[in-house]
């Protein structure tokens, strides 16, 4: 098979996402129709979901979801997890025969907790060292890829139509607060397991529309922060580039969105003196964390999703609200194939972000008052 950046594919894709903010699950099979409905912008090369408060009874425990290409990187992988996690529970994960998605790799699930030996002998906290652990597995083990990282959710993604993976996973029987999708139409692959979205770092998940034309100047930036780029693809830099401002810098959700899809120089003259300092100040210190090119993306964490597009709008993205429930797509018709009478929709604009969290008021309604402080 040939490899990332071997080959190049005009691009499409699709992207959908929904969030009840009061907390309440809803089935997979919501998200599943909503994806399915924009088949026709991807090509059956990759789909994929993630999935928040799917796993109530581990909320606590990491849960690892694997690939293995053969029994020998599942056997070196588990050695390596039981020299440095409590490994609680384990299993195969569940899917159905489906036609149309082929030649699965092993898939499995494992919810563990780091020892507390092994966090104190690397003078590391958990997340980093989870962080590293990963790193290690999809760099140094042959045949073994660590998809999914985060607690209480998950990812499940395969090469095939989005509707298909759905099917496969047997989505349907989990339930969860937010999801997201993706439909692919790789621009620089053929395609495989791993290359497809969303692509996934502990509790933050991306999924992507577009293509970055930043990717080499991200990817040499978050290496400088000891971050390990391995897939060869974007959409793996802006997973890694919002764990870096969210988790390690801990910027507030509204100004990480104006780091990757910042105001071009001249707006940020025409700012307030307050508004003109903050952006100067941030374009300055992210200028490497800049993505640039044509995208629409949505990414989640721990308990919300921002949805943004970029400077320009070279990609469609679609906002809706229903009561609690938000919704964002790459077409609305996406949104109402599972909300039919929406109170509000909305087409935000280039590099204006669309935040939804459990519990709390529209993060973006806040931002857009200009009262912004660093």
């Amino acid at each position: 098979m040939l490899k990332e950046g071997n080959i190049r594919i005009p691009s499409g894709c699709a992207i959908s996402g929904i969030i009840d903010r009061s907390g309440a699950v809803f089935s997979g099979q919501i998200i599943a129709d909503s994806i399915a409905t924009m088949h026709d912008r991807s090509n059956g090369l990759g789909g994929g979901f993630a999935a928040y408060g799917i796993y109530p009874d581990f909320k606590e425990h990491y849960a690892f979801h694997m690939f293995y290409d053969d029994t020998k990187a599942k056997q070196d992988t588990e050695d390596l997890l039981k020299a440095n996690f409590v490994i609680t529970y384990e299993e195969k994960i569940p899917t159905r025969k489906t036609q149309s998605i082929k030649n699965a790799p092993l898939i499995y699930r494992y919810f563990v907790l780091p020892k507390l030996e092994v966090l104190n002998a690397n003078e590391m906290n958990d997340e980093d060292f989870i962080v590293k652990f990963i790193f290690n597995v999809n760099k140094n083990i042959d045949g073994a890829y660590i998809f999914s990282s985060g607690k209480n959710m998950g990812v499940f993604k395969a090469v095939g139509y989005p509707e298909d993976v759905a099917e496969f996973y047997k989505l349907e029987t989990y339930n969860g607060y937010m999801w997201t999708a993706h439909g692919r139409f790789p621009t620089n692959t053929p395609g495989w397991w791993g290359g497809a979205h969303p692509f996934n770092l502990l509790n933050i998940s991306v999924v992507h529309n577009g293509e970055l034309s930043s990717y080499d100047t991200n990817r040499k930036y978050l290496e400088e922060f000891g971050y390990s780029c391995t897939l060869q693809t974007d959409t793996e830099v802006a997973a890694y580039i919002f764990d870096l401002l969210l988790r390690k810098h801990n910027l507030p959700v509204p100004l990480a969105a104006k780091v990757i899809a910042s105001p071009l120089w001249n707006q940020v003259e025409r700012l307030s003196p307050k508004e003109r300092e903050l952006y100067y100040n941030l374009k300055i210190i992210y200028s490497k964390a800049l993505l640039n090119g044509p995208f629409s993306l949505i990414v989640t964490y721990d308990n919300g999703f921002i949805a943004i597009n970029d400077r320009i709008k070279l990609r469609p993205l679609t906002a809706a609200s229903q009561g609690d429930m938000i919704y964002v797509a790459s077409e609305e018709s996406a949104i109402r194939k599972v909300c039919k009478n929406p109170d509000k929709v909305w087409i935000p604009k280039g590099g204006e972000p669309v935040v939804a969290e459990i519990e709390q008021q529209n993060i973006s309604e806040i931002y857009d008052k200009k009262e912004v402080t660093a």
